[in-house]
């Protein structure tokens, strides 16, 4: 840097020691102090730099304006206490030099620019110099804190702190270092007390602005090898760390690290060039430093000072704000800000004001240029404000009247009465409109012409409407869907009912307790359809007289019925396929079978003898009961043997009909002449396939029950005469007296009576009966294995049961080839019976 100018390689070297890229990884040291007092030694050894020595011989100023270098030190260490990254040093030219004489002026911008962009600033003193004011430098410090306050120090909060780092030389251990610590933060404080303090920082401390650290070195040239070992050991102090907050301002020299996060002044390293240009300029052309007399500069220069004190204030009004607010848009949740009427007039109003106290003396038409420009600058912010509490009432407004809507029809609907839909919405919305105007009348702006919320207010009223109608249309469906609900429950019950009473009455689940026969069966569908009718009717009524008092069109209504109709009719279809299940109604058709097979005409259930005519009996029912099948395969009602008029029952659309009315309703067959469905179609319950399979599997059904009927019919047991007991005890005499007359018998007949007493007391006759008999059975059935694998083995084995197996054949009787009297049909009787 020359004399008053800021050299243009500054950027280019930086770039060269590829500090550019680190962004705000990168740290400024500077030092100063008096000439002669080994500035340039410190640092060369304590940084690997390279900056120009005195010559002790000649004894004049070497280091002249100030100079930077990066550190070359290795910032690599196996502790992790090496030093940091991208350190930069500018040695400042040393003051009381007899080359500059009473010309100071230089001495003390330097110093001012080493505050202003340097984090730490090394002092260099000797220890024989501490307390003595200029050998210490202490004219110097007391014009670097008079400028700090009048240019650095914008607010109280945002105060750039910095490290005062006192490095005492030839320290030869006679005085402590906690003695000239406490001496040098006398003197410190002493001088800050005399100075004159901007308003509001009358009782500040110099703590407030600045931390301190001190180290004492050796002498180099009579303990050179210690001064290297305290040098190294200083070294490790220049490293990255945190400090803690309750600490006072004076550093622990032994533990804490010198870069903390807030001594950096926070400009990228690809800026600082500019940066610092700009600071050189500021110090060179300040009022205080021979600025420029023109007073339109110097008002343009202060104003802008002045303008941005003044927003310091706004913005931390203003700034939280306009966070909460980007927040919760961020968010998808848009808040309401309390107070933000009362906080923007209030900011708005001090900005303004503050800016007119200090800035009104200046040039009036620079002043009244800066004045509009700050007024636009706030209005700007403030508006975005406004329009942001415009929309978050507006968004949560409309939520909370739907939510105040739907809540008041639910508490209706839990009080059971009738609710009127109509006037909820008109109360409700009057409140929402209230409530919009005094949220906007709280954030009008005093004095500002935009601050008007006609308009904001006119589209709340409008989306209001709108979504009025919406709910008032989302209610319509929701009672459309709870009358169909309503119909969906009455027809289950109904329609089960009916299809319930397909048998006799005297057995199964559909069974009535009187025993009577149900209606007739050739009827069951017209009964359906007229269930079906009158229920869909009582739920017409119920829809009108509830849309009533939703302020409902009689085109909304209109299309309410139709829509009911069309779902009621898929409901009704629905549960007749459900009753037409394979396994619903293969059980209704063996219930029916049943009641007419097990049952007589008088409801007495029957107990089959040898005698009875079985297979008579069996025809009867099945062939009643398969009768059921094709009429239960086409909804037809008997009075007409036509399918019910569904096409003129359900109507044509209305003309007030939208897709959205149509989207979620399944084409109807004969009505939806688009889908190419016939009436007849939609009629057909049951299928030509299904209805085969039905029969076939009802067939194998009755044949199951036929043959258990056959089977306790043969197994009846025959009652034993009487006289043949006495037959028995007369034959067996002799043996009955022979067992009483011997004890071993006479004991083995007690066992043998005292265990068929327990197993007749414990009900094990029917296990041990049933155990008994399998075992029979598997015993016969391994007998048949081993039989038919002895004859497989030998060749007239296997003729035999060739010629066994073609007669089986030839002379099977089955259930299905028996006639009405149980003899054999011929094949022409099983063609008619299959037609």
């Amino acid at each position: 840097m020359r004399i008053k100018s800021l050299s243009s390689d500054l950027s280019t070297y930086l770039s060269l020691e590829k500090v550019i890229p680190a962004g705000f990884n990168y740290h400024l040291i500077s030092v100063f102090g008096s000439q002669s007092t080994g500035k340039s030694t410190l640092l060369n050894h304590l940084f690997k730099t390279e900056f120009g020595v005195m010559s002790e011989q000649e004894r004049r100023q070497t280091t002249k304006g100030i100079w930077m270098s990066k550190n070359k030190r290795d910032t690599s260490s196996p502790d992790g206490k090496g030093m940091a990254e991208n350190i930069l040093v500018m040695d400042v030219e040393g003051t009381d030099g007899r080359e500059r004489g009473e010309d100071q002026d230089f001495e003390r911008k330097s110093a001012l620019f080493a505050l202003a962009t340097s984090e730490v600033l090394i002092v260099n003193i000797w220890e024989h110099q501490v307390g003595l004011y200029q050998g210490a430098n202490m004219g110097l410090l007391k014009t670097v804190f008079e400028v700090n306050l009048q240019l650095f120090i914008k607010d109280s909060k945002t105060i750039p702190r910095s490290l005062l780092f006192f490095v005492i030389r030839d320290h030869i251990g006679t005085t402590p270092l906690s003695n000239l610590r406490n001496t040098l933060l006398q003197d410190l404080s002493r001088i800050w007390s005399t100075l004159s303090k901007p308003k509001g920082l009358e009782n500040s401390r110099i703590e407030d602005y600045f931390d301190f650290a001190f180290v004492a070195l050796p002498h180099k040239i009579l303990m050179p090898e210690k001064f290297v070992d305290e040098i190294e050991k200083l070294s490790t102090k220049f490293r990255e760390g945190y400090k803690d907050p309750k600490s006072a301002g004076l550093l622990d020299e032994d533990t804490l690290p010198v870069f903390l996060p807030e001594y950096h002044r926070r400009i990228p390293a690809d800026g600082f060039a500019v940066y610092a240009a700009g600071v050189w300029d500021q110090i060179v052309h300040n009022k205080d430093l021979d600025l420029p007399t023109q007073q339109e500069l110097l008002a343009q220069f202060r104003c802008d000072e002045i303008s941005r004190e003044a927003l310091v204030a706004f913005d931390e009004t203003i700034t939280p704000l306009e966070e909460t607010q980007a927040e919760g848009v961020r968010l998808g949740q848009p808040r309401v800000i309390l107070g933000l009427g009362e906080k923007m007039n209030s900011a708005r109003a001090t900005v303004l004001r503050d800016f007119e106290t200090e800035a009104s003396r200046y040039h009036k038409g620079v002043f009244s240029r800066k004045k509009a420009e700050l007024e636009g600058k706030v209005d700007v912010r403030l508006k975005a404000l406004s329009q942001g509490q415009f929309s978050a009432a507006h968004k949560t407004g409309v939520a909370e009247f739907t939510d105040a809507v739907s809540s008041a029809v639910k508490a209706g609907q839990k009080k059971g009465s009738h609710y009127d839909f109509a006037q909820i919405v008109e109360s409700e919305k009057k409140k929402a409109l209230e409530k919009f105007e005094s949220q906007a009348q709280a954030i009008a702006v005093t004095g500002a012409n935009w601050s008007d919320y006609k308009q904001p207010l006119n589209l709340y009223r409008k989306e209001l409407d709108e979504v009025s109608s919406r709910l008032r249309k989302d209610e319509m469906r929701r009672l459309a869907t709870r009358v169909e609900r309503w119909v969906k429950s009455r027809l289950d019950e109904s329609i089960g009912l009916e299809f319930n009473k397909l048998g006799s009455g005297r057995a199964g689940s559909g069974a009535p307790e009187h025993g009577d026969k149900p209606p007739s069966e050739k009827e069951l569908w017209d009964r359906i359809w007229t269930v079906f009718t009158e229920t869909v009717q009582e739920a017409e009524s119920r829809f009108t007289e509830r849309a009533a008092s939703f302020d409902a069109s009689p085109e909304e209504v209109e299309v309410g019925l139709w829509r009911l109709r069309r779902k009621s009719w898929g409901v009704l279809r629905s549960k007749v396929d459900e009753e037409v299940m394979e396994g619903n109604i293969l059980l209704k058709l063996r219930e029916n079978f049943e009641d007419r097979f097990r049952y007589d005409e008088q409801g007495v259930p029957r107990i089959w003898r040898p005698t009875d005519d079985i297979e008579s009996v069996y025809t009867k029912a099945r062939e009643h009961t398969l009768r059921l099948i094709p009429l239960l395969s086409r909804f037809k009602l008997s009075r007409t043997s036509a399918p019910p008029p569904l096409d003129a029952w359900v109507g044509s659309p209305p003309p007030s009909v939208s897709p959205a009315d149509e989207e979620d309703l399944a084409p109807i067959g004969g009505v939806d002449e688009d889908e190419g469905k016939s009436l007849e179609e939609e009629m057909t319950i049951l299928g030509d396939t299904k209805q085969q399979d039905l029969i076939v599997r009802f067939k194998k059904t009755a044949d199951g029950v036929y043959v258990e009927a056959k089977r306790g019919a043969i197994g009846g047991i025959v009652q034993v005469p009487l006289y043949f007991y006495g037959l028995l005890l007369a034959l067996g005499w002799n043996e009955i007296m022979a067992v009483l007359r011997n004890p071993v018998y006479f004991i083995f007949l007690i066992l043998l009576a005292v265990g068929a007493y327990v197993t007749y007391t414990l009900n094990l006759w029917g296990p041990m009966a049933r155990m008994a008999n399998a075992a029979s059975q598997q015993a016969v059935e391994v007998g048949k294995e081993r039989l038919r694998e002895f004859l497989e083995s030998s060749d007239t084995g296997r003729q035999a049961i060739a010629m066994s197996n073609r007669q089986r054949d030839d002379d099977a009787i089955s259930l299905d080839t028996l006639n009405s009297n149980g003899k054999k049909k011929f094949a022409v009787e099983d063609d008619l019976d299959d037609i």
